[in-house]
This record gives structure tokens, sequence and C-alpha cells, in this order.
């Protein structure tokens, strides 16, 4: 496992651990390693020589699976030293490789970003960056590699603070803004699902892209916040709000009310692509209520305060801001 510390890696590695497994935590010793792996440590970002501990380890592996979402040459450089020495590649992807705008049921074969390349280095846009580990994998690896991509990504664990922010607002009780329409549909995966369909596939031998993410309308916006306000115990009252005044007032869709788009192309684009090909290669998704139900037992066992990725903005609508659509 490359990473394997937090979030989806994290995921993968306790999916990989319950099925008795023996795992390898390659990581840069940021995070405590999960109990009942190897480790070794290192620091991809630093070249060839931020490898040392892999090369030097003097093991094979089955599979290797690869969360990276940084410069390429990162994918490229792990995936090339590890050709020999590994069955099959899984890399962690992302629907954000098709070129914008993603047409509503839109599969595998739709067109892609241009430009990316495994040699990026440096600072590049998450969507050439997921591309371009892509053609690394592809390369070093062949039809040995597997590319899950991934939508939404919620679930216990998660370090980009969306999930979260909901629970803890609504929490805390009182009228709380609701965005756009209760029924407006919505796809995503939990990580645990994501984990285990990528070692199910991967031990099967299968290879190539597939959109690993939920039916569009696995659930809908109003049923992930009434989960909210179940699981939380809280008097929270949602007030639904059009799409026009909040953006009017200039909330930012996605950033300042999590998960939510209003319609349009961005919103096809998220919560309306095609799952098929997953599907029917055994990918299952879980209710709901049991991701918001797990999410907040995580959650309260941190005490409230939900890990923040260092490199991706906090996520949640400002209080005022949220006063002065309250009081409209």
């Amino acid at each position: 496992m490359l990473g394997g510390t937090e979030f989806v890696g994290r995921a993968v590695t306790d999916a990989a651990l319950e099925r008795d497994w023996d795992v390898t935590v390659f990581h840069r010793g940021r995070h405590a390693p999960p109990p009942g792996v190897r480790a070794l440590t290192g620091d991809r970002t630093a070249g060839p020589h931020g490898l040392a501990a892999l090369a030097e380890s003097g093991q094979d592996w089955d599979l290797v699976v690869d969360t990276w979402s940084g410069a390429p040459a990162a994918v490229r450089d792990a995936a090339r030293l590890l050709s020999g020495r590994a069955g099959h590649f899984a890399y962690v992807s992302s629907r954000s490789v098709y070129a914008h705008p993603a047409a509503p049921g839109l599969d595998e074969n739709g067109p892609l970003v241009a430009g990316a390349s495994p040699d990026d280095g440096g600072d590049v846009p998450y969507d050439r960056a997921k591309r371009g580990g892509e053609l690394a994998a592809l390369d070093a690896f062949g039809d040995r590699a597997l590319l899950a991509r991934a939508g939404l990504i919620i679930g216990p664990g998660e370090n980009i603070g969306r999930l979260p922010w909901w629970l803890t607002r609504i929490a805390r009780g009182g009228p709380v803004i609701a965005p756009g329409r209760p029924g407006a549909e919505l796809q995503y995966i939990d990580a645990r699902d994501l984990a285990d369909w990528i070692l199910d596939a991967a031990a099967g031998g299968l290879h190539g892209a597939y959109n690993t993410v939920s039916r569009p309308g696995h659930t809908t916006m109003g049923e992930l916040l009434e989960a909210c306000v179940r699981v939380t115990g809280s008097d929270a009252e949602l007030r639904w709000t059009d799409p026009e005044v909040l953006l009017a007032a200039g909330v930012e869709p996605w950033s300042d009310l999590p998960i939510w788009l209003p319609p349009g192309e961005l919103y096809d684009t998220l919560h309306r692509g095609d799952h098929t090909r997953a599907y029917a290669a055994g990918l299952r998704c879980r209710p709901v209520e049991e991701t918001v139900a797990d999410t907040w037992t995580w959650l309260r066992a941190l005490g409230g305060a939900a890990p923040q990725r260092p490199d991706r903005p906090a996520v949640g609508l400002d209080p005022l801001l949220e006063a002065k659509l309250l009081a409209l």
C-alpha cells in the first residue's frame, strides 16, 4: 500500500488486513501506520532516492494500491520501481480525468483531459495529476493496471471535511440551510466500498478503467441530510432554499455547502456519471444511513474534530452568511 494511513488508503489497508492479507505500508511517517502492517518510510516527493526503503526491501508483492493525487511523476517512479516486483497495480483515480463538461451517463470511453503527462512534476491541476497517474500506471504495468475512477468519496476517516461538516453543523441544532431540492439525486461512494471493490477486482485480475461510484440517485440530498439529523439526535430544522437565492447571496456550491451542486453541467458531471461497468464487476454500495451513522460514530470518537488534509481548503458555510440567509 503506497500511503495507507489516511482515508481511502487507510480503508484499503484495513480491508486487506480484515482478509488476513500480509500488508506492507510505504508512507512518509506523518501518521502512525495501522497495527499489523509492515511499515516502510520514505518521501515520494523527494525523487527516486525517496523510494530507497521500498527499493531496498527485497520484497515482492501480489498487488500494489496507490492513491496519490499530486504530481504524477511520483506515481511514475513508484510504478517503474515495482513493475517487476508486483503482480498487479491498482490506482485510485478520479472521474475528474474526463474532459469537462462530462455529459450525463458518460462511461469509461468518454473524452479525457488533454495535456496530462506521467512526467509532470511540481504543482499540477488535480484533473491532469490523476490522468498523468493513470498513464504512469499503464506505462509500467500495462494490462496489469486497474484504474478506479472514483467520484465523491465519503465515509469514516474523511479528511476533506464534506460529510463531517454537515454532521457537526446539524448536531448543533436549530435552523439549517439545506440547499436546493430534497429530491436532488447524489452519486458518491463510501471509502470502504471502494476499498473492498479494489481488492476484489485486483484479486480477480481486472484491468483498465472503471467508474467506481454509486448509481445516480443511490441517495438524495434530502435523504443524506435527514440521516444526519437522525444519527446526531439533533433538533435541527432543515430550511430548503432555492439555488437562485443561495447563488445570489454569494454561496459557493460544493465548498460552502459541501456535496451540493445546483442543476447544470457541473451537477451532471459529478452526480450523473455511468456506473454500470463497475456494478457488473461486483461493486456494491451500502445505504447512505450506514455511511452517515458510521461517520458520526468515528467523529464522536475523535471528539468531534475531523482531520483536515493540509493541501485542501476547509469547507463549510460561514456562520455570518448562514445567518443572513436564514433571515431572508
